[in-house]
């Protein structure tokens, strides 16, 4: 069963159980998935495509919830916090730091990247390894403090 299977079925079981918030999200990245394939003229579009959209779905609730926060509106940020762990469910696996930072060096490596005027070349290099494994800000972070050498941690192939 591919992602959007998965997702249309949790659909279905949640219209079940009578479980609105998860019905409400899953109806969510079904019409942003349904949205994509026709902006893109395509039929069904790849588990790649879908899980970028999940992932941005994931980076505007965390927006809202931080934005809910410093409006001290904690109910609302209770509710997307509740909507965020449903579409975390969706992505694989995330990797950890260590197993960033093995990508962001082999990529440096790659390009010959030295400075932070390069972090763009070093970015998309990593993105695309990365796929839905972890989300470009933390990436660029990371890759900032191998590339930047004022911080004292510049780039060192060893």
């Amino acid at each position: 069963m591919n992602l959007y299977q998965r997702i249309e079925s949790d659909m279905k079981a949640a219209l079940k159980e009578g479980d609105s918030i998860k019905l409400s999200v899953v109806r969510m990245v079904i019409s942003a998935v349904k949205t994509f394939a026709i902006e893109k003229n395509i039929k069904q579009p790849e588990e790649t495509d879908i899980l970028q959209i999940i992932q941005r779905q994931i980076k505007q609730h965390k927006e809202s919830i931080e934005s809910f926060e410093k409006g001290k509106r904690q109910d609302l940020a209770d509710k997307e916090a509740r909507e965020l762990k449903i579409l975390e469910a969706y992505m694989p696996q995330q990797l950890s730091e260590e197993e960033l930072l093995v990508l962001i060096k082999e990529a440096i490596s790659e390009t010959g990247a030295t400075s932070k005027s390069e972090v763009g070349r070093v970015m998309k290099i990593v993105m695309e390894k990365v796929k839905g494994r972890s989300d470009g800000k933390t990436v660029n972070q990371l890759v900032m403090r191998l590339l930047n050498p004022s911080t004292g941690s510049g780039f060192n192939p060893e």
